[in-house]
């Protein structure tokens, strides 16, 4: 009689059961989860995210990660689609066996995925996630990411201080993405807010890549500014095509363009680029001050709001696991109890983070409480192979 061997996912489900059991092992590192975007069109600021989160593992863990105890990160692959920040969520809360979760990278993803993490009691913090209704999402569900309501005017009003004759306004946006159709409702609420004519909104897929009849409606409206909503690369490719085609005022940029990865897409003509941000490197703390020094070393640039907000979602975690705990060890919880008492410190905290001092608000739970908020624009260097972020507000 011969015998079967067990396969390769049985033996890895094995292994994961084993740990997940293990979770109130002091002598085990904890698990979290990140599931954020390493592929599809959003795995530019995934990457980003991923390297934020590194830091902060090895940062906090050479530090006595919790109370002595490390911890350690799991991650995952969420791509850029619902289907697959599913499929990662259901990983991590049931093979993986995580304590909580860091993602999705996008607002879609997160009203998608999140509703698993709230039937599971399991936290989750999303990081990049600042459509409307985020917390709202369930009991279990918070972000570090300031909602695109309270930064996104200060982009608007930092254009009307450059330029004082901005009156017509052009608004496009990727009405396939929801926190594009989210971000764009707070856009054109504050045009009108602020007195501005709003001349034509236009659309367009995040997976467009010729945007000739959405600019030469553009043009046809002579606008004074021009909003774009969409993800990195079709952003990028629209404000490229906006430039070739002589549109020559202000750009605002959602957060989708919050980041220098945009710049090998549309190079010179990146230059000036208005966005809104919840970090700068700028800020003075010694907690920014040492994921900037180590960013820095890494990268030979200053760090992005993307990888600030990711090493926040670590910090909140490992923070809030040690406040527990002092209070109750988390040695003697099974993982079920773990979760749910987690999402609870983690409510109850505040925290010094490189986005400086944050809290969640108690209704809706979950919802971030940031003091700080920035306008940055996009300046390239002559050459313009290269530029960086200049923070003008």
């Amino acid at each position: 009689m011969s015998r079967r061997l067990a396969s390769p996912v049985t033996i890895v489900s094995l292994i994961a059961v084993l740990c997940g059991a293990l979770v109130g092992h002091a002598a085990d590192p904890i698990p979290i989860g990140v599931s954020v975007a390493q592929t599809g069109p959003v795995a530019l600021a995934g990457q980003e995210q991923v390297l934020g989160a590194q830091i902060a593992e090895e940062y906090f863990n050479k530090r006595g990660g919790v109370n002595g105890r490390p911890f350690k990160l799991i991650f995952q692959d969420a791509g850029s689609d619902e289907a697959t920040a599913i499929n990662a969520y259901q990983n991590q809360i049931n093979v993986a066996k995580v304590v909580a979760i860091i993602g999705p990278s996008l607002s879609q993803q997160m009203f998608a995925a999140g509703p698993f993490a709230v039937r599971a009691k399991l936290p989750v913090l999303g990081i990049s996630t600042t459509a409307k209704g985020i917390p709202q999402v369930g009991e279990f569900v918070s972000r570090v990411s300031a909602p695109v309501a309270i930064v996104a005017p200060n982009a608007i009003k930092a254009a009307m201080d450059i330029n004082k004759n901005i009156k017509r306004v052009v608004v496009l946006y990727a009405q396939n993405d929801a926190f594009s159709k989210s971000e764009t409702e707070t856009f054109q609420q504050a045009v009108k807010d602020l007195h501005l004519e709003l001349v034509t909104v236009q659309t367009f897929q995040t997976t467009d890549t010729d945007f000739t009849a959405q600019v030469t409606n553009t043009l046809n409206a002579k606008p004074d500014l021009v909003i774009i909503s969409g993800l990195q690369v079709d952003g990028a490719n629209l404000v490229k095509q906006l430039r070739e085609l002589a549109y020559k005022g202000l750009i605002v940029g959602g957060n989708g363009l919050n980041t220098t990865n945009i710049i090998p897409i549309c190079k010179a003509l990146c230059d000036g680029i208005l966005v809104a941000q919840a970090y700068s490197p700028e800020y003075k703390s010694k907690i920014n001050d040492d994921f900037k020094g180590i960013y820095k070393d890494r990268q030979k640039k200053d760090p992005p709001q993307f990888s600030a907000q990711a090493f926040t979602g670590v910090q909140v975690f490992v923070e809030a696991l040690g406040a527990l705990d002092k209070k109750s060890p988390i040695a003697k919880m099974d993982l079920a109890a773990l979760r749910v008492e987690l999402n609870k410190q983690l409510i109850a905290g505040t925290y010094d983070t490189p986005l400086g001092e944050i809290s969640f608000k108690a209704s809706p739970g979950g919802e971030i409480v940031q003091k700080q908020s920035y306008v940055a624009q996009i300046k390239m260097d002559p050459g313009g192979t290269s530029g960086k972020w200049v923070y003008v507000k």
